[in-house]
């Protein structure tokens, strides 16, 4: 009967433990996200798969501990033996026969194997061992990373339900307007679809945080508090540089190390493999009785002791095939420690770039929203008195929400890539002030990766080459130095066809960089996954050639907000001025996403509308 280990059972082996203060220790974390990533680290299948992975290899390596004890065997028998020898009178006789005897076996030689056997047991049992913290530091990750999402959606509900409520109040404003007959239809109209969107955004956030709250009660394996604290883990020490994060990582990565332990394992295996060259030698002790034993008459008893040697000298080539295949297994054990080893530089050298990237990106973004939210404030007062437009307003209006999402993105990615660069480093589960995964003494104490480290890893920090902010700043004022009086304007990237209206004089030159800059903002807007204002490039009267507007809507929003990292790139842009107040630009633009790419050469018609411009026609090839 195999013994099983019931839940409780399984869960006391666990000591995912917090220490006895409920206050984080220095460099610590706040006790709320230990107690989340405690109580997903105890409840989490992968965790307690990993532990009895653990417990079997133990089990293996007390089985390879065997192989030169001694081994003794009890047989007894009982039956009725008929023979025939042509020299006995008479030739055929029949005997009634019992016995039992006690034989003892003592490996000599094996040609290594067993020790070997071994040494490949225990590799063995250490990669389990390091794929149990492995998966305990991922585990306590996304724990956490689960608990920073739900604490972000909850926080873009509420961005969602003031959005919502500000557009209601514009629309009740100027349905008011409209039915005392000192308003106009058209703005009851903008108003009403900005409403409408509004509601979207609204709906789409709920979505987003049922999503992420069964994302979390599958973690975890519990539902999430209803409103979750936004804790901020600037008091996390921050590393002294990239390259002490890769060389931290290095060291400390438990997926290297189990892939380091997982080579040693094969190399092990593959002497094992070759130990079928070699004789076995076995010393052997057996002694018996019973009535005529062993199938001669009369006889009572029977000692035997003896020195057996075994060679196999032939066997059809399936020897030389099993030491071909453990070498082959030898060097796949060695190219999957290199690509672990790149997985976790590259893992570790992005975490800390990003949280590098996001402090900077929190100051330039928490003075955007404050800049934005004075002039919707502003926008809201001179829209009062009649000095500002509706779509004024509510384009104000899109903007705040717009920069406030991305105020509250970059704040939980912070805290998010602080943890990652943790996790990375190895560091995570000390920070979270956990023990180690197992209730007896660690078994990598002393460990050391030796010889046998990767060999393909470079451990260097990626070095890009960026345009200085000062060469960016002398460009801009370079794009606002006056044109010298009598110059031409300067031609356009592609000539105008025979087809085509005169440029328009004057003015055109700024009202190209005035639509150059809405295309930079449409593109960006893009990138940004930021649909609001994506939605906000395109005129009311813009109509789609190839699709109706409503399945042209949705394959823009499954474009614009797909998951994961989307890159957009514009090359070889030109324009062409068709009228006073039409602009046409033409570009090659390339998208690409985690499953899916495309490149396509699109024009965008863009068309002056109170003073915006604005895409009234798309089309593509």
């Amino acid at each position: 009967m195999i013994p099983r280990l019931r839940p409780l059972s399984l869960s006391l082996l666990l000591t995912f433990s917090l220490a006895q203060a409920q206050t984080p220790a220095a460099g610590g974390l706040p006790a709320p996200l230990q107690e989340v990533a405690r109580q997903a680290l105890q409840s989490n299948p992968d965790v307690a798969a990993r532990l009895n992975a653990y417990r079997a290899a133990e089990h293996d390596s007390e089985a390879a501990r065997a192989a030169y004890r001694p081994r003794l065997d009890l047989s007894a028998n009982a039956g009725r033996e008929r023979d025939r020898f042509d020299n006995r009178t008479p030739a055929n006789d029949t005997l009634d026969r019992t016995g039992v005897s006690l034989g003892l076996t003592q490996v000599l030689w094996d040609g290594l194997a067993g020790r070997n056997d071994q040494r490949r047991a225990g590799h063995s049992r250490m990669v389990r061992y390091f794929e149990l913290v492995s998966v305990s530091e991922q585990v306590a990750l996304e724990a956490l990373r689960a608990y920073y999402d739900v604490a972000r959606f909850q926080e873009l509900v509420r961005l969602a339900e003031d959005n919502y409520v500000q557009h209601k109040a514009s629309f009740d404003q100027i349905q008011q307007r409209f039915k005392a007959g000192i308003g106009r239809g058209v703005d009851l109209e903008q108003a009403g679809a900005r409403l409408a969107l509004a509601d979207a955004n609204l709906n789409t956030e709920i979505a987003n945080l049922h999503d992420v709250t069964a994302r979390y009660q599958r973690i975890v394996g519990s539902l999430p508090q209803r409103s979750l604290a936004a804790i901020e883990l600037s008091s996390l020490p921050a590393p002294a540089s990239n390259q002490a994060v890769l060389q931290a990582a290095l060291s400390r990565s438990a997926a290297v190390s189990a892939a380091v332990e997982n080579l040693r394992a094969a190399r092990s295996q593959a002497s094992i493999r070759e130990a079928a060259y070699q004789p076995r030698v076995e010393a052997r002790v057996r002694t018996g009785a019973g009535h005529n034993y062993e199938g001669l008459a009369g006889q009572k008893r029977d000692t035997v002791g003896e020195i057996v040697l075994n060679w196999n000298l032939y066997n059809g080539g399936a020897d030389q095939a099993r030491v071909r295949q453990a070498a082959s297994l030898m060097n796949q054990a060695a190219d999957e420690r290199d690509a672990t080893c790149r997985d976790v530089i590259q893992t570790a050298s992005i975490a800390y770039n990003d949280t590098r990237k996001l402090v900077d990106q929190l100051q330039y973004l928490e003075a955007n929203q404050i800049a934005i939210e004075k002039a919707r404030n502003a926008y809201r007062r001179q829209f009062d008195i009649g000095q500002r437009s509706l779509l004024d307003l509510l384009n104000a209006e899109n903007e705040l929400y717009t920069a406030r999402r991305a105020y509250a993105n970059a704040r939980h990615d912070l805290d998010i890539a602080r943890l990652r660069t943790q996790a990375a480093m190895g560091e995570l589960l000390p920070s979270l002030g956990l023990s180690r995964p197992l209730e007896d003494a660690a078994p990598d104490a002393g460990w050391s990766a030796g010889d046998d480290g990767a060999q393909r890893c470079p451990v260097s920090a990626p070095v890009v080459e960026t345009t200085p902010r000062t060469e960016l700043d002398e460009r801009a004022r370079r794009l606002l130095a006056p044109t010298p009086a009598g110059a031409a304007p300067e031609p356009s990237a592609t000539p105008s066809t025979s087809s085509a209206p005169p440029a328009a004089p004057a003015d055109s030159g700024s009202a190209v960089g005035s639509v150059l800059q809405q295309l930079d903002g449409w593109a960006a807007a893009w990138r940004a996954k930021d649909l609001p204002r994506y939605m906000g490039f395109y005129s009311a009267r813009f109509e789609p050639v190839t699709m109706s507007y409503d399945e042209w809507l949705a394959q823009r929003r499954t474009r614009v907000t797909k998951p994961g990292p989307i890159g957009l790139t514009l090359d070889s842009i030109r324009t062409r001025t068709l009228a006073p107040d039409t602009i046409e630009t033409a570009f090659d633009q390339t998208y690409t996403s985690l499953d899916y790419s495309d490149k396509m050469h699109k024009v965008l018609t863009w068309r002056q509308e109170s003073s915006q411009w604005l895409i009234q026609r798309e089309t593509n090839r």
